[in-house]
């Protein structure tokens, strides 16, 4: 999708669509209260074209409700498309990403190839973080997961044009709206990944496509598999993939910004398990397929550091996704096992599902072992998390409340729903093991809390935030602003977690146009010193 930022008139823009906001002014109560939908712009052109349907209470500015006004008169564009952000006061930066997503998705099967979207003119919306809500929110709009459809029909918006008052600052607008198009195509490269199928995404191809996307944006890489493990003593790690013909892949980016050599090193872990079967415990047949999801975390940290890699905070930064396959073959890990992580800490299995709590504790210790001062990770974890916030929002704990603090500030920028969770002594003793120091469950109750707990073990006193994406990750019905499927959540979260460690300002900068399309890498190679143990 082709974008870019004017400042113009709305009304003189040439375009296929025109998309313009609405807010339902009304502000009483009661039985009798009846909507009162207001163009937020000030164009005389637009607000004449589609005064009559204000008026008639057709149109009432709800949330991504959307009416088509074809061959508006006055206006250049060949349809007006009004977009409601919902209740006035309740509108935010956020209701314009999703506004922008809905009218691509509204465009999209109406063969309308190019798309305007104006700017909302409003005292309570800032212009510049609208400009990069919308082009966001546009990029997740045009997503679709319908990637092996034989009769698979491109139904993209070709065109997309983000129009600011003419009397708007370029200068001011142009840097948000190019951090915009970082972030949407971030989290696309997120998305897609998590939605490829497990034969398609091995642990193996996954680490091809992060090295992949590294070269592309200048990250150093380096992927290892099985001796590696070996070699690290990553018992946890290795216990879940020893029950599968796949080997696992131990995927290391980083980002080194020029000039910098003191200060924080973050590091981010994610959960990689490209198919949970549930293993030796296994999981019911009844929507297994969707367990092809379930390296959202690991596929959310590479579109992260893509976006770190482009917009250059300077910061250093680590991230570690720990892929592997989780089957029950005859060589599989059994309940009752006792396997020793790489912090030497043992761990008594009680079931051999819970094993996303298994990977990243390792890759929690490899992650300090190579020089990060903060932690972050991401796992779709616990079904016990979505049991407590269902699939609204994601769950998130910490063990510091500075850390907390940056990632709970973060959401006003990135839009996305977390809500904290409690870790803590209580929750610790539930997971002691009698044979070991401790089990990878503990129980039924507190799900969410025991299984964070088990990971503040392997994060020790490094401040550190998890984040269970489990019920969020996936998009089970289709929304006027995504598609059903991969949601490529927390991608924008930990990238402004990052950026909050930033001494000055991050300034965005343009995406690398390499002259030729990089050679997929060598799975041996690695532009890292030392290589060891690589596939």
């Amino acid at each position: 999708m082709q974008t870019k930022l004017v400042l113009a008139n709305p009304a003189e823009i040439e375009t296929g669509l025109l998309a313009v906001l609405a807010v339902d002014a009304q502000t009483a109560k009661g039985p009798d209260a009846k909507p009162d939908p207001r163009l937020l712009s000030a164009d005389e052109a637009i607000q004449a074209a589609a005064a009559s349907v204000l008026a008639s209470g057709e149109f009432k500015a709800g949330a991504n409700e959307t009416l088509l006004l074809h061959a508006p008169a006055g206006l250049a564009a060949k349809r007006l498309l009004l977009v409601g952000l919902g209740k006035q006061a309740k509108a935010t930066v956020h209701s314009v990403r999703n506004a922008a997503g809905t009218a691509v998705r509204f465009t999209k099967p109406r063969a309308i190839r190019e798309l305007a979207f104006a700017l909302p003119e409003s005292n309570s919306l800032p212009l510049a973080a609208c400009a990069r809500a919308a082009v966001e929110g546009a990029f997740v709009g045009d997503f679709d997961p319908d990637t092996y459809r034989s009769d698979r029909k491109d139904v993209s918006v070709q065109s997309f044009t983000v129009v600011a008052p003419a009397t708007a600052d370029q200068e001011s607008l142009q840097p948000a709206f190019d951090e915009g198009v970082v972030v949407g195509e971030s989290q696309n490269l997120t998305r897609s990944l998590v939605n490829e199928p497990g034969n398609k995404l091995t642990p193996t191809v996954l680490g091809q496509r992060a090295a992949q996307m590294a070269q592309q944006v200048g990250l150093k890489w380096s992927i290892y598999s099985t001796d590696k493990l070996h070699e690290l003593k990553m018992g946890a790690f290795w216990s879940v993939s020893q029950g599968s013909a796949e080997p696992p892949a131990l995927i290391v980016l980083r980002y080194e910004p020029e000039g910098v050599t003191e200060g924080p090193v973050l590091g981010l872990v994610g959960k990689g398990i490209t198919f949970d079967t549930g293993g030796i415990s296994i999981k019911p047949s009844d929507n297994m397929e969707k367990m092809k999801y379930d390296m959202a975390g690991g596929a959310a940290m590479i579109g992260a550091m893509r976006a770190i890699a482009l917009l250059k905070p300077k910061v250093r930064v680590i991230a570690i996704v720990c892929a592997a396959e989780n089957m029950p073959d005859g060589k599989a890990q059994k309940p009752g096992d006792v396997q020793t992580a790489m912090s030497g800490k043992t761990i008594e299995i009680i079931n051999t599902d819970a094993e996303g709590r298994l990977v990243l504790a390792d890759g929690l210790s490899y992650a300090r072992q190579l020089g990060a001062t903060h932690l972050i990770d991401a796992a779709t974890l616990t079904g016990a998390c979505v049991v407590a916030l269902g699939m609204i929002n994601a769950g998130v704990f910490a063990n510091d409340e500075d850390a907390y603090g940056r990632f709970n500030a973060a959401l006003a920028t990135s839009g996305e729903k977390f809500w904290r969770l409690p870790v803590g002594d209580e929750y610790a003793e539930m997971i002691k093991s009698e044979i070991g120091d401790i089990k990878n469950t503990g129980g039924r109750w507190g799900g969410a809390s025991t299984a964070a707990e088990f990971l503040r073990v392997f994060a020790e006193d490094t401040p550190w935030v998890h984040l269970d994406i489990a019920g969020v990750a996936w998009v089970e019905d289709a929304r006027p602003y995504i598609a059903k499927g991969p949601s490529g959540i927390a991608v924008r979260s930990v990238l402004e977690w990052v950026r909050s460690y930033h001494p000055e300002p991050p300034k965005p900068a343009e995406e690398p146009a390499p002259a030729e399309p990089p050679a997929p890498p060598s799975y041996r190679a690695s532009n890292f010193a030392d290589t060891g143990g690589g596939i």
